[in-house]
């Protein structure tokens, strides 16, 4: 396959995970680190990771150097490495809007009045690097916004979405804003956020209009991706799973803005429902708990309790500590989801691409009800993976 210049355009390049992936590319491109982690690694269509270049929007208008030491996700020697490359690379102007996002407040936002003005930026800066590349995935790693009726009017029809734009209507989120831009643009786009965006009827419609591969929502890398491995297994046992209490505190900037009660609703609804659909009952005890805990930093603590009864109704408990590294395990997947829709664009797909569902907890699907055991959504991506190679 010929070798492309893939550009990767985040939505939050300044973040945690965003600087990670950027760093992470560098790394790889100096043979400084190798692909542990990267699931994807090795496999021919995809675009070669050394080809990948990243620019993208962020509150913050620090470059990705000064931004990454701030996350301390590097080690000092691997931060010493890309500290030059890093420090070329300063997010563009972001949109801003407390309403969706009220714990994060950034100076480096689109200074323009009205929602089409600040669209057509965003479609303004996809543009000018995708000069730059020989194709463009734009990826949202940003802060989590508050939960929004996906039902609206508003969202019904792509065309109730154009009026509500020109009307700067106060329903529509800076999250659906940069899918709709990359969207109009022709460019894949991919929410690794609980935040509502390419998901609501509007913005489906527009990207089967423009021949555009979507996917979302929310990155499965730690807790629930345990879950989505665990549940099938215990099912497959008929061990009953009577509750299932799951807590995580972290304290990065994701963190932060989980503290916000509206923004915390948008995570725990992509969280929560995952269970019952793979069992195949209601758990009616499964709680879940999120905290922003500033010690932990960038270091995620996920904990679950589960009981579970099994023959003659014996009673018995499972208990996991993942103690993570939440960009260490978010980074590779958002590169991965560019890789892959980068491919299906290649290939002339488009649409809701559900064959991405293994890398998503709430995935995009057409269908009413998406498939969320691990080992049925990897299945369904190597497949698809393996299609254009027996052709």
């Amino acid at each position: 396959m010929t070798r492309r210049k893939l550009g990767i355009a985040v939505v939050g390049i300044g973040g945690a995970v965003g600087t990670t992936m950027a760093a992470g590319v560098e790394l790889l491109r100096r043979n400084e680190i190798d692909t542990t982690g990267l699931p994807l690694a090795g496999i021919d269509p995809l675009a070669n990771y050394t080809d990948i270049t990243f620019a993208g929007w962020d509150l913050f208008d620090k470059d990705l150097a000064s931004a990454a030491a701030d996350h301390e996700v590097l080690s000092i020697k691997q931060f010493a490495t890309v500290r030059q490359a890093l420090g070329e690379r300063r997010p563009w102007p972001a949109i801003a809007d407390p309403r969706f996002l009220s714990n994060i407040e950034g100076t480096n936002v689109i200074s323009l009045a009205g929602v089409r003005s600040a669209v057509e930026q965003v479609r303004a800066d996809i543009r000018e690097f995708r000069a730059e590349c020989d194709s463009v995935c734009v990826v949202n790693l940003a802060s989590t916004e508050v939960l929004t009726d996906a039902t609206a009017d508003t969202f019904a029809s792509l065309d109730a979405f154009e009026r509500a734009i020109d009307a700067d209507s106060t329903e529509i989120s800076p999250a659906m804003l940069y899918a709709y831009a990359a969207i109009a643009e022709g460019v894949p786009y991919a929410n690794f956020t609980p935040s509502v965006a390419a998901d609501i009827p509007a913005l489906i419609e527009f990207a089967d209009a423009q021949k555009v591969p979507i996917a979302g929502k929310d990155g499965k890398t730690g807790q629930t991706f345990i879950k989505t491995v665990l549940a099938p297994a215990l099912r497959s046992r008929s061990l009953h799973i009577d509750g299932w209490y799951s807590t995580n505190i972290l304290g990065n900037r994701d963190g932060l803005a989980l503290s916000n009660d509206g923004s915390l609703a948008s995570k725990v609804k992509t969280k929560s429902s995952v269970l019952d659909d793979m069992l195949g009952y209601e758990v009616p005890d499964h709680l879940v708990d999120i905290r922003y805990y500033r010690p932990r930093g960038d270091n995620k603590e996920a904990w679950d309790n589960i009981d579970v009864s099994g023959f003659l109704g014996q009673r018995m408990q499972i208990k996991v500590n993942f103690l993570c590294r939440d960009s260490i395990l978010a980074a590779p997947l958002a590169i991965e989801i560019a890789r892959c829709l980068d491919l299906a664009k290649e290939r002339n797909e488009y649409g809701i691409c559900e064959q991405l569902s293994v890398f998503f907890k709430l995935p995009m699907t057409r269908s009413a009800k998406p498939e969320h055991a691990f080992h049925m959504q990897e299945k369904m991506l190597l497949d698809w993976l393996n299609e254009g190679q027996n052709e």
